[in-house]
């Protein structure tokens, strides 16, 4: 056989083949283009709400009141930087003193942590409680949560992570949903206080403002899934014990519980003006991981909860369909990885024609959809006053590579948990602020 006819025979085999891939990738390439079409259409009706729909307060003009009693639940693994400053801005809370109970939990402290905390409860034994957790107790702020359920006062649980820097009105602003009888949680607003350490930081406060002053309202407005973040928020006890307590395997209780009492009938309230300080990460090895936790216990979540979402009879058409929207957020990822893939297979198989419609969704998802929701934030810059850092959200692309990256690795992760069950193990968020120095004092809330 001569060279001729030998390259006749392999391109007449090599037309099936390609016939048969882009059989797949086509298909594969237009689910993807829905999604993409999907989420960019969300985040931008998000958005229009945000800016020109009716706001919904209904909680706000809760100031006096016959105050429920309440326990702040404050979860700490060696915090030592940071454990002393919440405590001091807790104990001077507007609430009354006999209906608050500060619980503050050791979790396996290898640090100064405990004695502070022993420290605080001698100086106000009727106002702080500690629980110190064993050196073998399970691992994971859930865990941590589980063991704090026996020692709770009242109906109403807030939780609040060791590095926030809550205002004197904030228990009373996150109680007041509560006298809703629907409302078995409810969460407020995320502020970072040291944005301008970096570029990181600065990135984040932008996706912060995105994600509660645009996101999280306009959910509250539509009457959708607004989400308990598992810090700033509460529970309500009873439907808390009613749907089996927190779940020790949970990576992201917090998505966790949002689902179980959403499933179970309970409203998540959110509260846009109940603004509390955190300290985010400050390095890009640390937001990496952080990420990448935050997506494998979501894609748990997922998992889990899809199909109760999807049966539950107590839940709205449009709740249902926020919900796994939501639930679908950190699979975007992967799938947008999957979409570069499918669009260079398609390219080199010849069918342009499919390529350049993915590549259009690709590029218009990450301009306009979940990966950077340029619109949300620059919106939220607007709504918040702050105009002159609407000039950093083309920043935003720095740190999308990153997300991307790690939401993928969290969700095989997920996919591996998913397969074969493994022991969680928790990678410690790193603190930044020196002990030694006064707490932080963020300027007044002047959010819309």
């Amino acid at each position: 056989m001569n060279n001729a006819s030998a390259g006749a025979s392999l391109a007449r085999h090599a037309v099936p083949v390609h016939a048969g891939l882009i059989a797949v990738l086509q298909p594969t390439a237009y689910v993807i283009v829905a999604l993409v079409v999907f989420y960019t259409a969300r985040h931008l009706f998000f958005t229009m709400n945000r800016l020109f729909g009716r706001q919904r307060h209904p909680y706000l003009d809760i100031t006096q009141a016959s105050w429920p009693p309440v326990t702040v639940i404050i979860p700490a693994h060696n915090e030592q930087p940071v454990i002393a400053h919440i405590l001091e801005r807790m104990i001077a809370v507007d609430y009354p003193r006999e209906r608050l109970k500060i619980l503050c939990i050791d979790d396996r402290s290898t640090d100064a942590t405990p004695a502070i905390l022993d420290d605080f409860a001698e100086r106000h034994p009727d106002r702080v409680q500690v629980l110190h957790r064993p050196p073998d107790a399970p691992p994971g702020k859930a865990a941590a949560l589980v063991d704090a359920t026996a020692h709770l006062m009242g109906d109403i649980a807030l939780v609040f992570d060791a590095d926030y820097l809550p205002g004197p009105g904030l228990v009373k602003q996150l109680v007041a949903p509560f006298f809703d009888p629907q409302v078995g949680g409810v969460m407020g607003r995320v502020v970072p206080y040291n944005s301008g350490t970096n570029l990181l930081t600065h990135l984040l406060e932008l996706e912060r403002s995105g994600g509660y002053q645009v996101d999280q309202q306009a959910r509250a407005n539509l009457r959708l899934i607004p989400q308990f973040g598992g810090t700033v928020g509460g529970v309500r006890v009873s439907a808390l014990r009613a749907i089996g307590g927190w779940d020790p395997r949970a990576l992201a209780e917090d998505t966790d519980i949002t689902y179980r009492l959403v499933i179970a009938g309970w409203k998540i309230a959110y509260q846009n003006r109940s603004e509390c300080y955190e300290e985010v990460v400050e390095s890009w090895p640390a937001r990496y991981r952080q990420l990448r936790r935050w997506s494998r216990g979501h894609n748990q979540v997922l998992f889990r909860h899809l199909w109760p979402l999807l049966r539950s009879s107590r839940v709205t058409g449009r709740e249902r369909l926020d919900g796994v929207s939501l639930l679908g957020i950190y699979a975007m990822a992967p799938a947008l990885l999957m979409g570069w893939l499918v669009l260079y297979l398609l390219w080199l198989c010849g069918d342009n024609g499919g390529g350049l419609l993915l590549m259009l969704a690709v590029v218009s998802y990450g301009t306009f959809g979940n990966a950077a929701a340029f619109y949300e934030i620059a919106s939220a810059l607007r709504l918040d006053g702050e105009r002159d850092k609407v000039k950093g959200v083309p920043l935003i692309l720095v740190g999308f590579f990153v997300s991307t990256y790690a939401a993928t690795a969290g969700f095989l992760a997920a996919i591996g948990d998913r397969l074969r069950p493994r022991r969680m193990q928790w990678h410690k968020t790193p603190r930044y602020r020196d002990q030694a120095q006064a707490a932080p004092d963020p300027a007044a809330p002047t959010r819309l």
